[in-house]
């Protein structure tokens, strides 16, 4: 059933064919906007991808365990054909930047790459994987010399592209992919991760971060298919909820079918009626705004399966339970911090 509470057409509560279709599911994308989505692939090098390479002992259980390469492969060639810009980010360190600028002594993460030899700059380890070239049109980033690849010329291209979602895949799971998505997110980029085209140092870092971080940290945890499957044109990108669609959380945890749909109306936010039933023990009516995506079917949230229990979504939120979780007016608040406010510049 699709419906609104009741009302008159145009106020809170009208009938949902009595109002434009987009009404009910405004600013909700039906996949990834090809003109304003980017793809980044970290580190899609030798030292990590390669046998002989000098993380390969750490890396390989992870690797061949979701076939990174070729999930890599599948995925950079889907978004070229799709017209989504694929961004390269490799390391690359020189004798400045442990002779002089002493990166050794910086973190654990930074000693272990030099006690190993790990990404040195001109080598084989450093060189992309054979079967993961760049082509032209491809962007190479400056290389990270850390975990956080937004630390190098990414955000200026991710500007000059217009990006407004930016989908993050390749090596490692626990460190770079994580560091950078959560760096992107600060500056306002929805991120999605793609769980099957990652790897790590070791199986449990690369669970922690699929299963734990990126469902809070990120938009999204998808799969290379259903990211390629979600791909749209610039024109497409109104997603219509249909009854019996599949909820799905930024875990991948499956929640329920959409039984329902109710219409924004003013100041009253809209939302999917997901039943009761073996998942949860009460319905749930999950605002609209918390959905990043609809793709085949599969209606995609922004907050994992695991939490949606601990959150005030049995019941449909009023214009001023809405009200309450926006807060007060920056212009209305005295102190910031309940009693203090900010020091400020010194």
């Amino acid at each position: 059933m699709t419906s609104t509470p009741s009302g008159t057409a145009g106020e809170p509560g009208a009938n949902l064919g009595e109002i434009p279709q987009a009404a009910a599911t405004a600013g909700v994308r039906a996949g990834f906007n090809s003109a304003q989505t980017a793809l980044l692939v970290i580190d899609p090098v030798n030292d990590f991808l390669s046998e002989g390479g000098a993380a390969w002992e750490m890396t390989k259980s992870t690797v061949k365990k979701n076939n990174v390469v070729g999930q890599l492969q599948r995925l950079i060639a889907g978004s070229r054909a799709a017209g989504v810009p694929v961004l390269f980010a490799p390391m690359a360190y020189t004798e400045e930047d442990y002779a002089q600028d002493g990166l050794q002594k910086r973190s654990g993460i930074n000693r272990l790459m030099f006690e190993n030899k790990m990404f040195l700059a001109g080598s084989w380890g450093a060189d992309f994987h054979p079967d993961l070239q760049p082509e032209a049109g491809d962007v190479i980033l400056e290389p990270h010399k850390g975990t956080d690849v937004f630390e190098t010329d990414l955000p200026s291209h991710l500007e000059r592209l217009g990006t407004q979602q930016l989908v993050i895949a390749g090596m490692t799971a626990n460190l770079c992919c994580e560091s950078t998505g959560r760096h992107a997110t600060e500056h306002g980029y929805p991120v999605t991760y793609l769980s099957d085209a990652i790897g790590a140092e070791s199986l449990p870092a690369y669970e922690a971060s699929i299963h734990v971080n990126y469902p809070l940290v990120g938009n999204a945890v998808m799969e290379v298919d259903e990211f390629l499957a979600g791909i749209q044109p610039a024109a497409a990108n109104v997603g219509e909820f249909q009854i019996g669609d599949q909820v799905i959380g930024s875990d991948r945890g499956e929640i329920g079918k959409v039984e329902e749909v109710v219409a924004a109306g003013t100041g009253t936010p809209g939302y999917l009626l997901v039943k009761r039933g073996l998942v949860f023990d009460k319905d749930t009516y999950i605002p609209l705004d918390a959905v990043s995506h609809r793709i085949d079917g599969r209606v995609y949230v922004n907050v994992p399966k695991l939490v949606i229990g601990k959150l005030p979504w049995t019941e449909p939120s009023g214009q001023g339970t809405q009200q309450e979780k926006y807060g007060e007016a920056k212009s209305q608040v005295s102190a910031l911090y309940g009693s203090f406010n900010p020091t400020g510049p010194r």
